[in-house]
């Protein structure tokens, strides 16, 4: 693996950079989502067969990284083409391809990702929803909860984490279940939803699911229903990796911001910037994200030559180094401009919340600790 860029990734880099400038802080989701699009930024990752750029996570996270940068990310990327797109590219059958990702891929249609439930919380091996056949007809019906799933009210639909119930394992809380993947649409009866009040300001709102005897045809399984944890992780580890560009970009557009004040603003004839007091934390700040952004492409790197073992400890060390770094930078900001970082004018205090997202979802560093502990290093399970 390189470690400098190519040159198509430089090009992309600087027109994804231009579109976000144009757009901004103030930008208008829905106007901005489009534009994207149709630059083909939305679909980068997914194949060229069914209109998407061919390219992968790599190019998929750095376009979400530079919207981060310029202060116009776009969540529902993390959700739509990088979770949902790459499992139905990878795993759905001709009709599931055919039907979702070339709308997928040109912005005109989203998914969103349900796996998160109340009682669950980091435990995703022990999630309650559970699929089961109805006998008579072959349909599948579902039946759960799920919490703070983005974007549902938007979506076209929402692809669904149960896990499927035989005759010997029918205990939903036993960890042996089999997780399986299924595709919701929107209206399907039985499918409800319900908005979480959330003090993150943030343009995708979140909600809570529920799942009563929702019927679904038998194509509405995506992949084979015995594979288990293997199409799970083709999801996961796309998300791990795009949150990482989230965090970065986020940390990026705190810390320019802050550079800029710190050239600017001064005190007693100097600027404060030319203080080591002020100048070393925010240097600190911009090597902890240039780090993160190291380890966030060799994860991509890895997820997108197959090597899914090796991407999936990646993808959780750059979204752990991507999530502290993040906090730290946008801290440093807000302490570079004092009472200013606090204003509405510079919109950095709205980041301090928005930071922090990075940390605990789709998984709290505590859990990525565990699982290089015990994955990594060969240490005995605490839990």
């Amino acid at each position: 693996m390189s470690t400098t860029e190519t040159e198509e990734h430089k090009a992309l880099r600087t027109a994804v950079a231009a579109l976000g400038k144009r757009h901004g802080r103030e930008f208008d989701r829905e106007t901005l989502w489009s534009e994207a699009a149709k630059l083909g930024y939305l679909g980068v990752n997914l194949p060229e067969a069914y209109g998407g750029g061919g390219g992968g996570i790599a190019e998929l996270s750095l376009v979400l990284e530079e919207l981060g940068a310029a202060g116009c990310p776009l969540l529902m990327m993390v959700v739509s083409p990088a979770i949902c797109g790459t499992v139905i590219a990878r795993f759905g059958t001709d009709t599931q391809k055919q039907h979702w990702l070339p709308g997928l891929a040109e912005g005109t249609r989203t998914m969103a990702f349900g796996i998160t439930e109340p009682d669950a919380g980091s435990n995703s091996h022990r999630i309650t929803t559970t699929a089961r056949r109805d006998p008579d007809t072959g349909d599948w019906l579902l039946t759960g909860r799920k919490v703070f799933i983005s974007g549902v009210d938007t979506a076209d639909a929402t692809l669904i984490v149960a896990r499927t119930e035989t005759a010997s394992d029918t205990n939903p809380r036993t960890g042996r279940l089999k997780p399986c993947l299924f595709i919701v649409p929107r209206d399907t009866p039985g499918f409800q939803r319900r908005q979480i009040d959330m003090e993150l300001t943030a343009v995708e709102k979140q909600f809570e699911l529920t799942l009563d005897d929702v019927r679904l045809p038998a194509d509405a399984l995506v992949g084979d229903e015995d594979a288990g944890l293997l199409q799970l992780f083709a999801g996961l580890n796309p998300e791990r990796i795009m949150t990482a560009a989230f965090a970065i970009g986020m940390g990026r557009h705190a810390l320019t911001q802050a550079i800029a004040y710190a050239r600017d603003r001064t005190v007693w004839d100097t600027p404060i910037g030319a203080h080591q007091a002020i100048a070393h934390p925010l240097a600190q700040a911009h090597i902890d994200l240039e780090l993160a952004r190291l380890m966030m492409q060799k994860a991509a790197h890895l997820y997108d030559t197959g090597d899914d073992a090796g991407a999936g400890e990646a993808a959780n060390m750059a979204k752990y180094a991507a999530g502290e770094a993040c906090v730290k930078a946008v801290d440093q900001a807000v302490h570079t401009l004092g009472g200013n970082g606090l204003t509405r004018e510079f919109g950095l205090a709205s980041l301090i919340t928005a930071s922090r997202v990075a940390r605990i979802a789709p998984v709290s560093r505590e859990m990525i600790l565990n699982y290089v502990s015990h994955q990594t290093l060969g240490l005995p399970k605490s839990y």
